[in-house]
């Protein structure tokens, strides 16, 4: 398995006892990220707050790194994040921090430690753009939005 090597520094060390982003499982796609909080914090049904994990990453020029929701935050508190998937670019060095969003109608609480999202690092690529006056036809066209119908 190919490994791309990723610097990363904790701000604070009154949060060593946190956890880095780690692969729950060798087949994990995505690092699980804790929250780094002195306390509590309810995060009210339909708001939104910014969680702290007090670390910054050093990305490799030509990845990205991808903050994607838990399943298991979404499927049993709906919360989730609000740009799904945020992207952390190569050249940022600031802390990481994750934009939740509770789309339930239930407060929830967020503790010390607690996953609160996953990290995917992903390969990137520049687009060299070419304008045209004219593009090539497909068979869909310029349908969207549900033009193909259901299967």
């Amino acid at each position: 398995m190919n490994r791309i090597k990723l610097n990363i520094k904790r701000i604070s060390e009154k949060f060593d006892d946190i956890p880095l982003p780690h692969y729950a499982t060798e087949g994990s796609s995505g690092m699980d990220i804790r929250a780094a909080i002195d306390k509590d914090i309810i995060l009210e049904a339909g708001k939104v707050d910014l969680i702290p994990t007090n670390l910054m990453v050093e990305i490799p020029e030509g990845f990205e790194i991808q903050v994607r929701p838990r399943s298991g935050l979404a499927a049993k508190h709906g919360i989730g994040l609000l740009n799904s998937p945020g992207t952390i670019d190569s050249d940022y060095r600031g802390e990481v921090k994750i934009i939740l969003f509770n789309f339930s109608k239930e407060d929830f609480v967020i503790k010390r430690g607690d996953r609160i999202a996953q990290l995917v690092l992903a390969k990137t690529y520049k687009a060299e753009l070419n304008e045209k006056k004219d593009l090539s036809s497909s068979s869909r066209g310029e349908g969207g939005f549900g033009h193909t119908g259901k299967e």
